[in-house]
């Protein structure tokens, strides 16, 4: 009787084996399968920006498209931009116009749009962001809607400004700005630069307070952690987008960071598109889960906190293996932990100034660990 129990014992194991085996097969193809398909949408996207860039080539010399801390878009008939460069806050509008007359009346539409529009307006009339949409659509990746969280109002206006406020805004800030002009391809350019306040950044920061506390506590990494990886990415850029591509507030890289956190998150191994992305209760989610994922999982065995803490900030940047390799010289993250634990945190920091394989991944922990600090005296009450 014991030999039969052991023999079903033993057969039962060795079924629960295989199913494993063939559970893990099917989830590794599938991942496989979800990087070939990225590859496709990338090249699409590639394809979408060149024919979109020529045709802004026919108004436009120089053709500029959004980058991670600005924002650029353009009318249906690509004759007028908006750009917000929420590094430097300034709001700069063109528009191509045959006289002043008529490009004031262009500019005073353009900036009244600027500075009430919301995340969801920006993408829904944006022609390059619809057509990158469908591509996306085509090849399957998660989408999701685009949040209708204000960008400029609240950085402007206490509150969503009245027609009357408005209106007072846009006549005012037409008549203290000076309106520059010079010869485009056709026409004059005519451009109106307008600084925003100074602290046009904390007050970003705090339309996203509520959504980085709960991801916070949710992922047991500290709030000024967030805060200080939002601000190096993007500046409180919703809309942000990078050549590698990367997304949204926290530059979520679809093909890396994203399926990591969304299968973490979800048992799934799924490719994000820009929607999902640009969505910023979606994008603090996903950027969280990898700074979870980062500090709890890959560099688990490095024992201080705050080395640990220096080593996540470092990998979000430039990814767990180089992070290994400025200790150990390989991408062994077990035997680089044994080289850490051997340091203490000051030393941790220094060597990672000193030997992160890139200069930008040594700037990226200067600034995170600077802006840590303004986050925390900032939302030290609150937290």
């Amino acid at each position: 009787m014991i030999k039969y129990i052991a023999l079903c014992t033993l057969l039962a194991y060795a079924a629960h084996a295989a199913s494993f085996t063939q559970y893990k097969l099917q989830t590794q193809k599938k991942f496989q399968q979800e990087k070939s398909k990225f590859q496709t949408y990338k090249s699409a996207q590639q394809r979408a920006f060149y024919n979109y860039l020529k045709e802004l080539q026919k108004h436009w010399k120089k053709p500029i498209l959004s980058t991670q801390k600005v924002f650029v878009t353009y009318t249906k008939d690509k004759k007028s931009r908006t750009l917000i460069d929420f590094k430097n806050n300034t709001l700069k509008i063109q528009t191509i116009a045959n006289h002043k007359k008529n490009a004031e009346q262009k500019l005073a539409v353009a900036l009244a749009k600027a500075v009430t529009f919301n995340a969801k307006d920006f993408y829904t009339d944006d022609e390059l962001q619809q057509r990158l949409k469908k591509i996306e659509q085509e090849n399957g990746l998660v989408s999701d809607n685009i949040d209708n969280t204000p960008v400029l109002a609240p950085v402007i206006f206490n509150q969503k400004p009245t027609k009357e406020k408005l209106f007072k805004y846009v006549k005012k800030t037409l008549h203290n700005n000076t309106i520059s002009k010079t010869k485009g391809r056709e026409e004059n350019i005519y451009t109106l630069n307008i600084q925003l306040p100074n602290d046009a950044t904390l007050k970003r920061s705090r339309i996203y307070y509520e959504d980085v506390k709960r991801e916070a506590q949710s992922q047991k990494i500290p709030l000024s952690l967030i805060f200080a990886i939002i601000h190096s990415e993007s500046s409180f850029n919703p809309m942000a987008r990078s050549y590698i591509p990367a997304y949204g507030l926290m530059q979520i890289v679809p093909k890396t960071a994203g399926i990591d956190a969304y299968y973490y998150l979800y048992k799934q191994k799924r490719l994000l598109g820009s929607s999902y992305l640009y969505n910023a209760k979606n994008n603090i989610k996903m950027g969280s889960a990898y700074l979870h994922i980062l500090y709890y999982s890959y560099l688990k065995d490095i024992k201080n906190p705050q080395s640990r803490l220096y080593c996540t900030i470092a990998a979000y940047n430039t990814g767990a293996g180089n992070v290994a390799r400025a200790f150990v010289g390989t991408n062994n993250r077990y035997k680089a932990a044994q080289q850490i634990n051997r340091l203490t945190p000051k030393e941790v920091y220094n060597q990672l100034l000193s030997d992160l394989r890139y200069k930008e991944s040594k700037r990226y922990l200067v600034k995170v660990k600077r802006r840590m600090e303004i986050y925390k005296k900032l939302y030290k009450r609150e937290s």
